[in-house]
């Protein structure tokens, strides 16, 4: 019996290292395009929208001076981290209209028509939506880069000098929890 018992626990032991890390685990993203004014700027969370190298979030933060986004993973929807019951998720808008809109709704706040919460994950390191790496576009606020899904559309919303980027997920054992703004 012990034996079956030492080669059930060796199992059960691989099969959980080959599995994927749990997805609760929250972690903070920074974009990877090398060459670029976007290499290595944190992503925020601002106006409903996720942007990399803002300034400012204007978030109502557990640490106010820490100015990057928290996230999260469950079942393939993507939330900022908080520790309130009011969750913010994301989604993305991949429509003809949408072209690849990333934004986020608080507590009970319906997602907007054409929006999908579902197809988030990381894959060797890197946060992807359905499978595709991520796009950004300069912005006008502050010299930061709003962040879009790849959709096929290199100039999203009418964003011109766009680039595909890497959004590496970095864990983190000490999340800033923050309510974002709408």
């Amino acid at each position: 019996m012990q034996i079956k018992n030492v080669v059930l626990s060796v199992s059960l032991a691989a099969t959980a290292a080959a599995l994927p890390a749990i997805e609760s685990n929250t972690f903070n993203v920074i974009t990877i395009h090398s060459g670029s004014n976007v290499q290595y700027a944190s992503f925020n969370a601002a106006k409903s929208s996720i942007f990399a190298g803002l300034s400012s979030q204007n978030a109502s933060c557990a640490r106010p001076k820490e100015q990057i986004a928290t996230f999260y993973l469950n079942n393939e929807a993507l939330y900022l981290y908080d520790e309130s019951a009011t969750p913010q998720e994301l989604y993305v808008d991949r429509s003809g209209m949408g072209q690849g809109k990333i934004g986020y709704t608080t507590g009970a706040q319906p997602a907007p028509m054409n929006a999908e919460r579902v197809g988030w994950a990381i894959k060797d390191e890197h946060l992807q939506f359905a499978g595709s790496d991520l796009i950004a576009c300069p912005n006008s606020i502050g010299g930061s880069w709003s962040i879009w899904a790849s959709t096929g559309v290199a100039h999203p919303g009418g964003n011109s000098n766009c680039v595909g980027i890497a959004a590496r997920a970095i864990e983190t054992s000490t999340p800033n929890g923050c309510l974002y703004t709408q």
